[in-house]
């Protein structure tokens, strides 16, 4: 009887069939990069396309090798401004936006010197942020935080907006003060608006730290991959300027990865943007 139960058993589900989902999302992708790779030196190979115009693949690897002593401080550099920027973004954001949602007369004050700092490009007033911050590198964090800070602000802002009335009814029912509201109900229920804004805040700090640091025109031991990209411009070795693209490349997808991790796992087990349909 045991061995009919046995045979009569549906076999167990192999490695590939259990994580099929989860290895075409890698597999593709990697495909994909791998072909446009192949076609990059391809085309270089045919045409003979000069490295001083446009390097093939293996030239930048090589590139990306041999002075690897020299991009990867300037990558540490921007990865530390990059990290720092959205930590305060973080901060500031989630501060603010609890700030502003106590009053509709405080947001109406207030939030639009937030809207003010985002919709002035950040070319334009590194500058004076370069005169009156004490030292380069702060100038620098200070021209990314001003870039990463209003999406998770005003995202943050959103998500605080948004709660169920009917659950706001029901705090209020029950006696629960500001503060309860605000800690057990409002702040979890904008967890989803602020996983979004740490997403886009990431790469925007990114972007920033870059764009900043060629505003700044910041040079020597202490810089940053702009610096970089700008120096081989300037002594036409192209295959590290595209070292130096493919690493800041690297890092934004990077920090993409991590926040789309952050937000999966504090979202997975309950937002319907990170559960798995059933049909």
């Amino acid at each position: 009887m045991a061995d009919t139960d046995t045979a009569l058993m549906p076999p167990k589900p192999g490695f590939f069939d259990r994580n099929r989902d989860t290895l075409l999302r890698t597999l593709i992708p990697i495909c994909v990069v791998v072909c446009l790779v192949l076609l990059w030196q391809f085309i270089i190979t045919v045409n003979s396309i000069p490295q001083y115009i446009l390097p093939g693949p293996l030239a930048v690897a090589n590139s990306l090798y041999n002075d690897w002593g020299t991009l990867s401080p300037a990558l540490w550099v921007t990865t530390q401004i990059t990290m720092q920027a959205l930590a305060l973004a973080l901060i500031g954001g989630v501060g603010i936006a609890v700030f502003l949602i106590q009053s509709k007369w405080i947001e109406t004050a207030f939030y639009p010197i937030t809207v003010i700092l985002q919709v002035t490009p950040i070319v334009a007033i590194a500058p004076l942020i370069l005169i009156y911050a004490p030292t380069t590198q702060v100038a620098l964090l200070i021209c990314a935080f001003l870039v990463a800070f209003f999406p998770i602000l005003s995202n943050m802002v959103q998500g605080l907006k948004s709660v169920d009335h009917n659950l706001l009814n029901l705090f209020d029912l029950y006696g629960a003060s500001r503060w309860q509201t605000l800690l057990y109900l409002k702040l979890p229920s904008s967890l989803p608006y602020f996983m979004t804004g740490l997403r886009i805040g990431g790469g925007l700090a990114l972007i920033a730290a870059v764009v900043a640091e060629f505003a700044a025109g910041s040079a020597g031991a202490g810089s940053g991959l702009a610096f970089r990209l700008l120096e081989s411009q300037y002594r036409l070795n192209i295959p590290r300027l595209f070292a130096a693209l493919i690493l800041l490349s690297l890092l934004g997808v990077v920090i993409f990865a991590i926040t789309s991790f952050i937000s999966w796992f504090f979202l997975h087990r309950w937002h319907e943007s990170s559960l798995k349909r059933e049909n």
